[in-house]
């Protein structure tokens, strides 16, 4: 029995429905025709005295090379389209030498470890041999500086 009564309200909402849509078309175009003209407007003399807009740069070209290129040609620094170990190597080597710190060309775990002993004695203020979270905040290496967005 509620089948029949939800399909009967159905059926009676789809008609009044399709009833609205029918009397809200207009059924003949005299309507349109009776919309009164458009009146052309007078230009003033403050619209002609408008200022001008400077014209806009061009945008600086993309760089044809991708991510990948840029680094390879980082570290190839003769330019000759191969990459030699001694290339490959070359910026590690200071930091190699900081470390090495009896200058025998080999790191053992103890020049390493030095460093690292010294950053913590020097964070350990009050000498306990304990880093307290303010201590060890000042180890936190030092934030590089933003690379401009543009060459503005």
């Amino acid at each position: 029995m509620l089948r029949w009564i939800s399909g009967l309200s159905a059926l009676l909402v789809a008609s009044v429905g399709a009833v609205l849509i029918a009397r809200g078309q207009p059924s003949d175009e005299s309507l349109l025709s009776d919309a009164p003209a458009a009146e052309a407007a007078a230009v003033t003399e403050e619209a002609r005295d408008l200022p001008t807009i400077p014209e806009i740069a061009e945008p600086p070209a993309a760089d044809p090379l991708s991510k990948e290129e840029k680094r390879f040609n980082r570290v190839d620094k003769d330019g000759d389209e191969i990459i030699t170990l001694s290339e490959m190597v070359h910026p590690r080597r200071g930091r190699f030498a900081n470390l090495d710190l009896d200058g025998d060309g080999t790191l053992r775990f103890e020049e390493w470890a030095i460093t690292t002993i010294e950053k913590f004695e020097g964070a350990d203020a009050n000498g306990d041999a304990r880093l307290t979270r303010g201590e060890y905040a000042t180890t936190a290496p030092k934030p590089r500086k933003p690379k401009p967005t543009c060459d503005c």
